[in-house]
């Protein structure tokens, strides 16, 4: 049960390994784009390419849904990005229903594991099966695998790795059940648990007051999406121009600039904030092409603009 690209990677894992896919279980068509054109989710494309049953239920509790689940008579139910499921579902396989996610339960259990540890600085994170229980992200664990985070990685390559060591952790967990070699263990709650909640457009907003470091840190964890972002404020007045913000680097340094000065070079955009300058890599203005700053400086002139 999966339906984004991270999902696929597991499912792929276990077709080569000649697993037996009774049923795939993804999202509904959606419309997407300008056309509103039906899109199929990444896990159906690829499922249907290997020809495997594929179910996709508007309504995870509906009778009709339950009965094809019966029908195919799952001993092994396994979820990989996936939305929540009724205990109808996942008690239904004699041996369980197992989860892959992108964090080291207990740490940052919820919608966005991969943004939230690189926005909060974290250095090392990894993925945890577990066996499924009432309460979301809680059931207790199979293995772990962990995975460092460099100092500039971003969420969207952060992402690809933990999509890569998940597929085989799946593959390692998946065979340790068919052998009857699996020893659990409750996740460890006596600790300050970090939460990864669901981000919204809000919270993308840049704020220029903080650190050096929270700055850089919130941009690559929101890249490639949902997008950290800020506006550009024509100094002779006029309207505000959005700006998403991808990639950065920090130049620590001491300065006597107000935190959101724009200072610009010929071929570098940087912005003075508290420890030092933002070194802005690559942006997208509204309307326009994502690129490279430096190639923006040739054509636009940010002296006519400030951020605060």
């Amino acid at each position: 049960m999966g339906t984004p690209d991270f999902a696929v990677e597991s499912l792929k894992m276990l077709v080569e390994h000649e697993f037996n896919i009774v049923g795939v279980v993804t999202a509904p068509d959606k419309p997407a784009g300008r056309g509103q054109q039906l899109q199929e989710s990444a896990v159906k494309k690829y499922a249907v390419s290997k020809q495997l049953p594929v179910l996709q239920p508007a309504n995870l509790k509906a009778d009709d849904f339950q009965q094809q689940l019966q029908e195919l008579h799952p001993n092994l139910g396994i979820v990989v990005a996936f939305r929540m499921l009724p205990e109808s579902v996942w008690a239904f396989p004699e041996l369980g229903t197992f989860n892959l996610h992108a964090s080291l339960l207990p740490q940052y259990r919820g919608a966005a594991p991969i943004n939230w540890a690189i926005i909060n600085g974290e250095t090392e994170t990894g993925v945890t099966t577990f066996f499924l229980q009432h309460q979301i992200d809680t059931g207790d664990i199979i293995d772990q695998e962990k995975v460092s985070i460099g100092p500039d990685e971003t969420a969207g390559e952060l992402h690809d790795k933990l999509m890569a060591a998940g597929a085989k952790l799946v593959l390692k967990t998946v065979r340790q059940i068919e052998q009857e070699n699996v020893t659990t263990k409750p996740q460890q709650e006596n600790q300050p648990l970090k939460e990864a909640f669901k981000i919204f457009k809000p919270f993308c907003r840049i704020d220029w007051n903080r650190s050096l470091q929270e700055i850089h840190n919130h941009i690559r964890g929101l890249s490639p999406y949902p997008t950290a972002f800020t506006e550009f404020i024509p100094k002779n007045g006029g309207d505000p121009v959005s700006c998403k913000i991808f990639r950065s680097e920090m130049m620590p340094a001491e300065h006597s600039h107000i935190s959101g000065t724009l200072v610009c070079t010929k071929d570098k955009l940087k912005v003075a904030v508290q420890g030092g300058y933002l070194h802005i890599l690559e942006l997208q203005l509204a309307g326009k092409k994502r690129m490279e700053a430096a190639a923006l400086l040739n054509g636009f002139d940010f002296n006519h603009y400030t951020l605060v």
